[in-house]
């Protein structure tokens, strides 16, 4: 089986949450295992103690622990999936999906993007989205969609 690692911006709003549980959905109904670290969940509940430590000091160390355990769990599930699928909508793509989708072009990992965002944006028309995301895309073989239809089309073939 296919696994993807699904790169996003999705579990920050309450706006964006259901779109994401219907991208992973469609995604697993499609036959593909797929790592959504916004389903993880299991560093909730150690940033929240973090954040109610009272010492400020210990708050900002308490913190930068779990955002370090946060990132290094979020680098092994790059290296052990097949492909990396960005969630590429807003004004411009979320930095840690963009850092994610370059870290798995760097190891070689193939590179999709999916953006439903109707709003012109990126570095030029060419382009779609930042210009540097858009060749991660392109050079790994991968392919920049506007349907989920069309990347799970893209991801089959």
């Amino acid at each position: 089986m296919t696994t993807l690692y699904l790169a996003s911006p999705l579990g920050f709003a309450a706006s964006t949450q259901a779109f994401m549980t219907e991208l992973q959905d469609a995604l697993r109904a499609a036959g593909f295992g797929v790592h959504n670290p916004w389903e993880a969940g299991e560093f909730g509940a150690a940033m929240q103690t973090a954040h109610a430590e009272t010492d400020p000091v210990r708050r900002l160390a308490r913190v930068a622990a779990v955002n370090h355990e946060i990132a290094a769990t979020n680098e092994r599930a790059i290296r052990d999936c097949d492909w990396v699928v960005g969630v590429l909508d807003g004004v411009d793509v979320d930095s840690g999906t963009a850092s994610e989708m370059g870290f798995g072009y760097g190891l070689g990992k193939r590179i999709s993007g999916l953006r439903t965002d109707t709003r012109l944006t990126g570095d030029n028309a060419a382009a779609g989205v930042n210009l540097q995301v858009r060749y991660w895309i392109d050079a790994s073989g991968g392919a920049y969609t506007t349907t989920v239809a069309d990347l799970i089309a893209a991801l089959t073939t």
